[in-house]
């Protein structure tokens, strides 16, 4: 019988003659849905060794869980722990989500986000946002209001903001890709614009009166934000083409960063799927380019995007396969840049953190739905 992308069947049984765990590549596939029968055996199916390092990182018989489903694209989770909540961005919808750790309650916690795309909560406690119609990164301050930390470079604007995450030093760093030309997650440019060539597109229907519309002058880049407001921009497309998600190492001292595909109007090469590692001077200083890992497993291009690192320094990276069953959710990397593990998702995941009081939970924004498993680790910092 022919096995596809890792698929298995649901006839499929164990050594004992006991039927196999469901899985995501079952025949009928797996329920991840909290009220639904058990799928988790001593371990979830879908939460996979590929080495042996990996298996002290599984909980025993904890199982992913589909927390929330209804969004247009989930992308940008962040963990408050004060508050014992987690935020997400339906970016298409404009909107941010805020799930309760006390009862699983889920409500709209920002209705009109700008189409935020990655969000992150400082070591104070404020949330750091990054906006696609605006090309703006804003910071909630702890009195409820807003802060613009950052919206355009050398006095052009940005292309559109993506992730962002604080350094030891009290900086921001953020990537500035063009996904937020996209029609459906953001505003595209102006006619003439590398996302609206022709100009056949109006950038005006459907936002607020006097949104500021503009056409895409900077390359993708990534930027850093001194605590004076000094705002520096760290590389661009010739280091790392269409940076996009970001985090750093539980020191501090490297940097991982996600090169993805061509944006809306992008002419050159573009992102090949690949995650690259830095190590990290003073100030806005980068060194040591080298690539981490290619994203391939098994032959499948598992194309990264959101990224976190725990507190043992192993990369947990949002997993895109696109049409590859069995390959979409997460891959876990140790620092040398081996693959040890993997989650498999029945939707692209996108982005993930880690929370809950322990912050020993997992959270994946995959698509439509918010999923979540505990691991038997902790994120490496607030997220």
């Amino acid at each position: 019988m022919l096995v596809g992308a890792g698929a298995a069947l649901a006839s499929a049984t164990s050594a004992f003659g006991q039927p196999e765990p469901p899985s995501t590549v079952t025949n009928p596939p797996r329920d991840f849905r909290p009220g639904a029968s058990p799928s988790t055996y001593f371990n979830d199916p879908d939460v996979i060794t590929v080495d042996p390092s990996f298996e002290r990182y599984i909980v025993p018989n904890s199982a992913i869980r589909r927390l929330w489903t209804g969004a247009l694209w989930a992308e940008g989770p962040a963990w408050n722990s004060l508050g014992r909540f987690l935020i997400w961005s339906d970016i298409p919808n404009g909107r941010q989500m805020r799930w309760l750790e006390e009862d699983g309650h889920v409500g709209v916690f920002r209705s009109h986000s700008n189409n935020s795309n990655g969000n992150s909560f400082d070591r104070q406690g404020r949330q750091i946002s990054c906006e696609h119609i605006t090309r703006r990164v804003v910071r909630y301050e702890l009195d409820g209001s807003a802060t613009i930390l950052a919206d355009q470079f050398d006095g052009k604007p940005f292309n559109s903001p993506n992730d962002v995450e604080q350094h030891a030093d009290g900086s921001y760093w953020f990537t500035d890709p063009p996904y937020g030309g996209l029609l459906y997650e953001g505003t595209p440019d102006e006619a003439g614009g590398p996302s609206n060539p022709q100009g056949h597109l109006n950038p005006r229907l459907g936002q607020p009166a006097g949104l500021r519309t503009s056409k895409r002058a900077l390359p993708n880049a990534l930027y850093r934000i001194d605590p004076t407001g000094r705002i520096d921009q760290v590389l661009t497309d010739a280091q790392v083409p269409n940076p996009n998600g970001l985090c750093f190492s539980p020191d501090h001292k490297t940097l991982y960063l996600s090169s993805t595909g061509k944006g809306p109007g992008d002419t050159g090469p573009g992102g090949k799927g690949e995650i690259y590692a830095f190590d990290v001077g003073t100030g806005a200083s980068l060194s040591n380019r080298r690539l981490f890992s290619d994203c391939v497993v098994d032959g499948v291009k598992c194309g990264p995007d959101g990224m976190r690192t725990d507190v043992d320094g192993n990369l947990w990276v949002a997993s895109n396969a696109g049409r590859a069953v069995g390959y979409n959710g997460v891959t876990v990397w140790n620092p040398q840049g081996k693959l040890i593990g993997r989650i498999r998702l029945p939707e692209v995941c996108g982005n993930l953190t880690f929370g809950g009081p322990k912050r020993n939970r997992l959270f994946m924004t995959a698509s439509q739905s918010l999923y979540a498993v505990y691991v038997n680790t902790q994120g490496a910092g607030p997220a």
